[in-house]
């Protein structure tokens, strides 16, 4: 199948390669191998330091910031391959690329625990690539260090090409199939620049979450004890989780699908794995009750 474009130009729309990784994400078998490893990760007793590991301090996921001294070090080892009298160097790089591989592979494997079934099963395919290169690399160190400098260039390289394979899954992973961005990055573009009436006091009872629409957004409504009345956007940023059906505590609601958990006041980050805050309405009430509500930038 092929489009065409305003010039006359065929272009595929799909091809061989594309349709192997959108198959990938469909192989429910994964899931058999995803499940026990999920659980794991989950009970790591990392404490607060898994949410600096999902990103949260960053305000986006740390991994692809980590993958960056890897892939820069084994990168550099290559070019230096290629020249002579460099040996040393380039078994240095090798070893530093291996070692940076690990706080890398440990903040990728923790966002990848809270992904969708169909994300985990490409990421599972990622993370098997990154785990196959890192060990040709340390094989490749161990064979410099003993004087096999031919067979350990050759490991090296081979290392850079299913390193290629991950960076291509990875791709695959974060944009086509959105694991790790911001959900409610679409709600300002989605909304007018005006008030929206919501309803009336007595709508919200005390102390529980509501849901309501406006136009093409469902927005989280609580309204607490001495009055006030917040919103927020109700799907959450990290998976589009319905924060109207998550639990109100402290002044905060938590996301039912992974625990993330937000403030009501302003909608910022308490917990992850979410690492974008979730949009804030301003709330206006009239005289007579009526509720309306606003975007700050409108």
């Amino acid at each position: 199948m092929a489009a065409t474009t305003g010039k006359g130009a065929a272009v595929p729309a799909d091809s061989p390669l594309l349709r192997a990784l959108d198959g990938l994400e469909r192989l429910k078998g994964l899931d058999l191998a995803a499940r026990p490893v999920r659980r794991a990760v989950r009970n790591l007793p990392l404490g607060r330091f898994r949410d600096v590991l999902h990103g949260l301090p960053l305000g986006h996921p740390l991994h692809p910031l980590l993958v960056q001294a890897p892939i820069g070090a084994w990168l550099s080892a290559g070019l230096l391959d290629a020249v002579p009298g460099t040996r040393r160097g380039a078994r240095v790089l090798v070893g530093a690329g291996v070692l940076a591989a690990v706080p890398a592979a440990l903040a990728g494997w923790v966002d990848w625990a809270e992904q969708q079934p169909r994300q985990a099963r490409t990421g599972l395919a990622h993370a098997l690539t990154v785990n196959v290169a890192t060990g040709l690399y340390a094989t490749s160190w161990l064979q410099r260090g003993r004087g096999h400098t031919a067979r350990g260039k050759a490991l090296g390289w081979a290392g850079l090409g299913v390193v290629a394979v991950g960076g291509l899954l990875g791709g695959h992973l974060a944009y086509r199939q959105a694991a790790g961005t911001n959900k409610t990055e679409p709600v300002p573009h989605l909304l007018a620049d005006r008030w929206y009436d919501l309803g009336r006091v007595e709508d919200f009872p005390v102390g529980q979450a509501v849901r309501r629409e406006l136009g093409e957004v469902p927005v989280l409504v609580v309204r607490r004890s001495g009055g006030r009345i917040h919103v927020l956007a109700d799907r959450c940023s990290h998976q589009s989780g319905p924060l109207s059906e998550g639990k109100i505590t402290d002044g905060c609601v938590e996301c039912p699908w992974h625990g993330s958990v937000f403030r009501l006041a302003d909608g910022a980050n308490v917990r992850g794995p979410a690492t974008a805050p979730q949009p804030s309405f301003e709330v206006d009430v009239q005289a007579d009750g009526a509720v309306r509500v606003r975007l700050p930038e409108a």
